[in-house]
């Protein structure tokens, strides 16, 4: 990820959030004049808005497709991923994402479905994050899904608006399908994010990635990195 590089004594440290948990409220917001905190409160309230938006796409999509994909691969949580850049931060894979998968067990949209929740940190950062959370199974209707996953957004301490609504940004050399957007987190307090989200939908993986940094980032860019970190957790059932 290009980003403009930051003195490391000039960054904030960022303080250790609390377990996430899918179903609960989003944290408040954070202190004035807290940029890594901010990042860290941008984190876990789009980590618990992420986990409930993809409980509700694949409980609520409609069935178009006749019969589920084999299942050829799964999706893991390795140390490191986009070239050993950004490091295991955080995998509640074990907590949140099994809570995720006992509801999408209830959908006719997928089965024998696993949920994946981590956050990778870019080496000696005090913050720039990216935060992956998704599922891995059998899974129909891929081409909806991955359009639910950016469509819905919500939150009880900050507003989230839509700055560029979702684009297929999948590159010409990829069978899968890759769509981003940027989006604006606000606090009542004046802090505000802009941040980008893709999301890449497949028979056997879905999964949604923020970039959560105070950085630009480019959406095409975003959407190759995507692809990237697909690239990094997916491993074939032998």
């Amino acid at each position: 990820m290009s980003m403009p590089s930051t003195p490391r004594s000039a960054r904030p440290s960022a303080p250790q959030s609390a377990h996430l948990d899918p179903w609960g409220a989003p944290p408040l917001p954070p202190p004035r004049k807290r940029p890594a905190a901010l990042v860290a409160a941008v984190i876990g309230g789009a980590l618990l808005l992420i986990v409930a938006i993809l409980a509700a796409v694949v409980l609520s999509g409609k069935v178009f497709d006749t019969s589920f994909p084999r299942a050829e691969s799964t999706l893991t949580v390795p140390h490191t991923v986009l070239d050993g850049r950004y490091e295991l931060r955080r995998n509640d894979s074990a907590t949140t994402g099994r809570a995720m998968a006992r509801t999408w067990r209830l959908s006719l949209d997928a089965e024998a479905v696993h949920g994946v929740v981590a956050s990778y940190r870019l080496k000696d950062a005090d913050y720039d994050d990216v935060v992956v959370t998704g599922m891995y199974g059998r899974f129909r209707n891929t081409a909806s899904l991955r359009a639910r996953l950016l469509a819905e957004r919500g939150s009880t301490s900050s507003t989230v608006k839509v700055v560029a609504p979702p684009r297929d940004l999948t590159p010409a050399s990829s069978p899968v399908r890759v769509s981003c957007e940027y989006l604006s987190r606000s606090w009542t307090g004046g802090q505000a994010l802009t941040y980008p989200a893709c999301a890449w939908a497949d028979g056997n993986t879905v999964a949604r990635v923020a970039y959560m940094t105070t950085s630009y980032v480019d959406l095409k860019d975003a959407a190759e990195q995507t692809l990237r970190v697909r690239s990094d957790m997916l491993r074939p059932i032998r």
